[in-house]
């Protein structure tokens, strides 16, 4: 836990400022949110005619001495007014207790003001950070992980740390110098009643660690709950055709149901045990207020060391602890329940599954003569998916890669991309092994257009400026011309800037993939990869996106997946693929002579 507080506080260095600014208005709090008990003592004084004459004003004599100086000069001071005739002793006492709490609140929300600004500007960076390892992360992380859980982690879990952690700060500085003054107060009044105080604050903080030790476990359990349920909505959503059409709402709503009760379960036994904070407190500090009375009444009334108006006053500062020690005690719970959310973030800050790409890296300006695979091996959870494949992708060339699933296509396409790194073996762009390039400039060589249309809720511009971030508008126009889909977009009402919706759901599959072709049009790489872009679509929506498709891949080095053979028929070289290997390669006609497994699948298709 000690790891994790030390680390979130690097967070703060940046709003540092602001930290030192609610110390010092936190410190001006402590003394006057002191001052405005102490400001009772006077009153009460007064008011039980326990000031003696005193017409000689009082010599300071050092601070070990400043109780006997307060109180001589508070004598000095009423039997001056008395003499004078002013009956406004009582209002002027009054008015030092009324300016004494003002300043106390005015510091009190001075320093919360300077805090907002640090615990917003954690929380700020916290989540940028997790999204940028989320887009560097490599895929095979995103393999193992539900999408909802990702969410939950930047969502609630950096939440809970900020009403956790965070929340620390707020009372770090203000409750110990309150508890600090406030116990300095009462020494200077009375020190040995002061004792029993000290005594019982390290004993209180014995029963609330006991208490609390178990939170750490239970939290870890909720935080993981809210990522399950979360994911479960995800996806539910995401299905919610098929949960539909199979008449799956009741199972899938069981499955919920289930997740919830869990949630409900953990999360009672959590709250239970951070709400027992503050009775437990409150109940330890009222016997040690017990303890006070009987030990401070036998001074009052037997040994007559302490007069009556002294020691409600010290009763009042005694009681003054309780709220930052119930504070504190509160605080200790809330650490301890935000363990695991800070354990759940700093498990995906601290991966380092992501494909590493040095910035001094050679770069690769253009593409020019070949990719060439070199036995090249991929597994996966230590299974093959690709074993010793060589081939070489001259530029210019359209390659096919047809096979049944899993038989290693689009993992071909993946490695090119880099979105995997090869297992053994390597593969070279114009001779340069792609692990050892810089990255973005191996990407800037390649489009992708992917068989499911990734299109973002935003416009039509903004998505095809993902390819090209300066294209002007008429760019943009042209790129659309060519992929085909012009014909549709100037029909849209903004046309350009008309919203798409999530996921493009306001258009047609055929015009979404038009949409995906046009932007990679706009990218303009030198190596496109086709990832069964037609697969998914009706026969008038297939012909308008194969056209559009024939427009991209001239003068282009292309690697299409392909499962609809006939869209592969004027392919340059078709590789037939089964369990990562490459059985049969060769132009269309010359595979279709061999009669083998290409010429089967054709037929298949076929019939």
């Amino acid at each position: 836990m000690k790891n994790y507080f030390n680390r979130i506080f690097r967070y703060t260095l940046p709003y540092k400022r602001f930290f030192l600014l609610n110390i010092f208005t936190n410190i001006f709090y402590a003394l006057f949110g002191t001052l405005s008990m102490i400001s009772l003592f006077p009153m009460l004084k007064v008011l039980f005619n326990q000031t003696e004459s005193l017409t000689t004003e009082p010599i300071w004599a050092g601070i070990g001495d400043i109780a006997s100086y307060a109180e001589a000069y508070l004598n000095y001071f009423v039997t001056i007014k008395k003499a004078e005739g002013n009956n406004d002793v009582l209002i002027f006492m009054v008015s030092i207790i009324i300016v004494t709490f003002l300043l106390k609140n005015l510091f009190n929300y001075l320093s919360m003001f300077f805090i907002t600004f640090l615990r917003n500007g954690v929380i700020k960076d916290f989540r940028n950070e997790i999204y940028n390892k989320i887009v560097k992360l490599s895929m095979s992380y995103y393999s193992e992980k539900k999408k909802g859980d990702i969410v939950a982690r930047i969502s609630s879990d950096v939440l809970e740390i900020d009403n956790s952690f965070l929340s620390i700060f707020e009372l770090i500085i203000k409750e110990p110098l309150m508890i600090l003054f406030t116990l300095i107060s009462m020494y200077i009044i009375s020190p040995e009643l002061t004792g029993f105080v000290i005594i019982f604050i390290p004993i209180s903080a014995i029963f609330i660690s006991v208490v609390g030790k178990s939170l750490k476990r239970q939290s870890m359990k909720v935080q993981k709950e809210q990522g399950l349920f979360i994911s479960l909505v995800d996806e539910t959503l995401n299905g919610l055709k098929i949960v539909k059409i199979f008449n799956a709402e009741n199972a899938f709503s069981k499955k919920f149901s289930e997740s919830t009760n869990r949630l409900y379960k953990f999360s009672n036994s959590v709250i239970n045990k951070k709400n027992l904070a503050g009775p437990l407190s409150e109940f330890l500090g009222i016997c040690s207020i017990t303890i006070i009375l009987w030990y401070g009444g036998m001074m009052v009334l037997k040994e007559n060391s302490l007069d009556a108006s002294t020691f409600l006053v010290y009763l009042g500062l005694a009681y003054n602890i309780l709220t930052p020690a119930k504070s504190l005690s509160k605080a200790s719970y809330k650490i301890r329940k935000a363990y695991g959310a800070a354990e759940r973030v700093f498990q995906v800050l601290d991966d380092n599954r992501f494909i590493k790409s040095n910035g001094d890296d050679a770069s690769l300006e253009d593409f020019s003569t070949s990719i060439d695979f070199n036995n090249v091996s991929f597994r996966y959870d230590n299974e093959d998916v690709i074993k010793n494949l060589s081939l070489i992708i001259k530029k210019g060339e359209t390659v096919a890669l047809v096979g049944q699933s899993g038989s290693g296509k689009s993992t071909i396409a993946n490695l090119i991309s880099r979105f995997y790194d090869t297992s053994e073996g390597e593969i070279r762009v114009d001779g340069e092994n792609i692990k050892e390039v810089n990255l973005k400039s191996l990407r800037k060589l390649i489009g992708l257009v992917t068989q499911d249309s990734i299109l973002f809720n935003d416009s039509i511009k903004n998505n095809l400026l993902i390819g090209k971030e300066n294209a002007t508008d008429q760019e943009i126009i042209q790129a659309l011309k060519i992929a085909n889909a012009w014909e549709f977009v100037k029909e849209l009402p903004k046309t350009i800037e008309n919203n798409i919706g999530d996921s493009g759901n306001k258009l047609s599959g055929g015009q979404k993939q038009r949409l995906s072709i046009a932007r990679a049009v706009l990218k303009n790489p030198p190596i496109m990869i086709l990832d069964e872009a037609t697969s998914a679509l009706d026969s008038e929506s297939e012909n308008l996106v194969q056209i559009a498709l024939d427009n991209v891949m001239k003068n282009k080095t292309s690697l299409v997946i392909a499962h609809r053979l006939s869209t592969i028929q004027k392919a340059d070289n078709i590789l037939v693929l089964d369990k990562g290997k490459i059985i049969e390669s060769g132009k269309h006609k010359d595979l279709m002579d061999k009669g083998g497994i290409y010429t089967n699948l054709v037929r298949m298709q076929t019939i």
